[in-house]
């Protein structure tokens, strides 16, 4: 393996599919060995019943150039989370990269619905797949991340600081869901920079994920014909876009000065030159406070 981060170690928790596939995958692009965990395997689907497999990340990382190491976790589960630590530290004795990209809230969220009206049990259940989880991970990762200085730790989330805390983000569960991951990279800045770590909040733009080209009925290679039904969706991107900025972070010696930030995946292409899958470099976040947001009609020209 060659590449920036040659000899490094990634844990992507959360990798099954959508943007922290795009993550593992441009992790390994740059040399590192990752680990990437979910609960769909070859053998067993979780509740999704989707295709896409953590095997299926794990070839596509070694494809890529890493190493791929695919681990069926489910994070809600702290046994679980510490025996994959213990795991990684056996084989690698190290890890330089944690990506707490887990979620699994798309069959639960009610949208536009108050929380009075929203399905309790599953409002609930949201809450702990997307909050309980990211702190499971960190208790359990962060001392062997700790073990030598440069650590980085990226909490993936919905949305920058500034937009959700002016913006209502579709229910009672979402918004808090979305909106305190961002307060989590936060925290962990101010408990990781002292020691020698960084920790950062990211989110992607509108991502054609694997569950948003089924929504609009499309494939990344026709992705443009859901214009019609969505003239906004012009402004999207691949996961692999985000991908890259975790990649750029990941490899950038002065990742420091950006700690306990909030940050998207537009807005680091701006600073570190990387494009998407296409060349383009879509800024959604500023797409979708000028123009969607304000009402105007859908064009991207200018935002990508």
């Amino acid at each position: 393996m060659s590449g920036p981060l040659a000899g490094k170690v990634a844990l992507v928790a959360g990798a099954t599919r959508g943007a922290g596939r795009g993550i593992a995958v441009e992790l390994g692009a740059a040399g590192a060995t990752v680990y990437v965990t979910g609960r769909t395997t070859r053998e067993r689907r979780s509740e999704y019943d989707r295709p896409e497999t953590i095997e299926d990340t794990a070839d596509l990382v070694t494809a890529a150039g890493g190493r791929g190491v695919a681990a069926r976790v489910d994070h809600l589960v702290p046994d679980e989370v510490r025996a994959l630590v213990e795991r990684i530290d056996a084989e690698q004795g190290r890890l330089d990269v944690l990506v707490n990209d887990i979620w699994g809230g798309e069959l639960l969220f009610e949208w536009g619905t108050p929380v009075w009206e929203h399905d309790l049990d599953k409002g609930l259940r949201l809450l702990r797949l997307a909050l309980d989880t990211h702190a499971i991970t960190s208790h359990h990762a962060l001392p062997l991340l700790l073990r030598r200085p440069g650590g980085l730790v990226v909490e993936m989330t919905d949305g920058t600081a500034e937009y959700n805390r002016n913006t209502y983000r579709n229910s009672f569960f979402y918004d808090i869901a979305k909106t305190a991951v961002l307060r989590m990279g936060f925290a962990l800045g101010h408990e990781l920079g002292p020691r020698g770590a960084t920790a950062v909040t990211l989110t992607p733009g509108w991502m054609r994920s694997e569950i948003m080209l089924d929504h609009f009925g499309v494939t990344e290679e026709n992705w443009r014909d859901a214009l019609e039904r969505e003239p906004h969706f012009g402004i999207s991107e691949t996961p692999r876009y985000v991908g890259r900025a975790v990649a750029a972070l990941a490899s950038d010696p002065d990742v420091a000065r950006w700690n306990g930030q909030s940050l998207s995946s537009g807005g680091l292409a701006q600073v570190y030159g990387f494009t998407d899958l296409d060349g383009s470099r879509p800024d959604a976040w500023r797409y979708i406070t000028e123009v969607q947001d304000a009402g105007k009609p859908a064009d991207a020209t200018g935002y990508r």
